[in-house]
């Protein structure tokens, strides 16, 4: 096969998978549970950088999961991207650190010292049902007292959530009931968000599904040498965007890949989805009738291959916390 990414364009690193929420529409299927307390290790750290420079990656944003459950690995990992000379563009986080101004302010200060100076502040009905909205409110506040970049994603979803009460958490039925009896997906349409990862719940419940049959064309998969918004994450694989539960080592992504070494992988690169699930039916997998989409049915071939064959480039945990948390 021997292919390779031509160039590193926008990306992220992901520092974690563990988050304090575990939103209906995260692609990477964070969670409080999802390998909790790991974080990407100094040396990994490291050998990321070096390879993105090789790549031809200049800048980043860092995400995860939430990159701010482990503040010293944060600032490690800041300081490792600047000495390797990757600009950090922005950190994403829920803001629920914000809870204590005087730390925050703190955080702030040392975030400046590390090479960081914007932060993208998630705010929308899916993380109400985790953190309170006054709370990425209050970050953004304490952003502008000390002079310190952020951004509102997104800004425009106060309108609907000036409805509840913004001192706690509200669950769907609370959300049903006060902003729209279908603000799952509004929301998601809202945010124009792919239907994979968590989202793919979203998708079986909201999305009215077409004959397996209508959803193979043959077409090779042109995400899974995207370069634009990737991620590498903690370990050190490269995440094609939109394409997650693949991970292939971001050292292979970027100097080519063996041929055979990841049989689903290269079904998706050689012959789209079709391929995907002729390669799936010789393991013995066994269709639905129908799909929401052909995301869907690739997500759920994966998802069975990863409990069902030897595909080392398909991440077993990521399926199974994508179909945990969605009621």
């Amino acid at each position: 096969m021997a292919k390779k990414v031509q160039r590193l364009y926008h990306g992220g690193i992901m520092a974690n998978y563990e988050c304090n929420a575990a939103c209906r529409h995260c692609l990477y299927a964070c969670s409080p549970d999802n390998r909790a307390g790991e974080y990407i290790l100094k040396e990994a750290a490291k050998d990321v950088c070096k390879l993105l420079v090789k790549g031809g990656c200049r800048s980043v944003h860092i995400g995860g999961g939430e990159p701010f459950l482990d503040f010293d690995g944060l600032i490690m990992l800041l300081e490792t991207a600047r000495n390797a000379g990757i600009q950090v563009e922005y950190i994403e986080t829920n803001g629920f650190w914000a809870a204590d101004e005087v730390q925050a302010k703190a955080y702030l200060g040392d975030l400046v010292k590390a090479g960081a100076d914007t932060l993208c502040i998630s705010l929308d009905p899916f993380h109400v049902e985790y953190v309170p909205y006054a709370l990425p409110l209050r970050l953004a506040e304490i952003c502008r007292r000390n002079h310190f970049g952020y951004f509102l994603w997104q800004e425009r979803f106060l309108r609907s959530l000036s409805q509840v009460d913004s001192d706690r958490v509200h669950n769907r039925e609370a959300l049903e009931a006060q902003i729209s009896s279908s603000y799952i997906y509004e929301t998601a349409r809202s945010y124009g968000i792919n239907m994979g990862g968590r989202a793919v719940n979203i998708a079986g419940e909201y999305i009215k599904p077409v004959p397996t049959d209508k959803l193979l064309d043959g077409k090779p998969c042109t995400n899974l040498f995207s370069t634009d918004h990737f991620h590498v994450d903690m370990y050190g694989k490269f995440i094609p965007p939109g394409c997650t539960g693949i991970a292939i080592p971001l050292d292979e992504a970027i100097e080519g890949i063996p041929s055979g070494k990841y049989p689903a992988f290269e079904a998706l690169f050689t012959s789209g989805v079709k391929g995907l699930l002729a390669f799936a039916q010789g393991k013995g997998f066994e269709p639905e009738t129908e799909y929401t989409s052909s995301c869907a049915l690739c997500f759920y071939i994966r998802k069975w291959l990863s409990e069902n064959d030897n595909c080392p480039e398909l991440d077993r945990e990521h399926y199974v916390a994508s179909l945990d948390y969605y009621d």
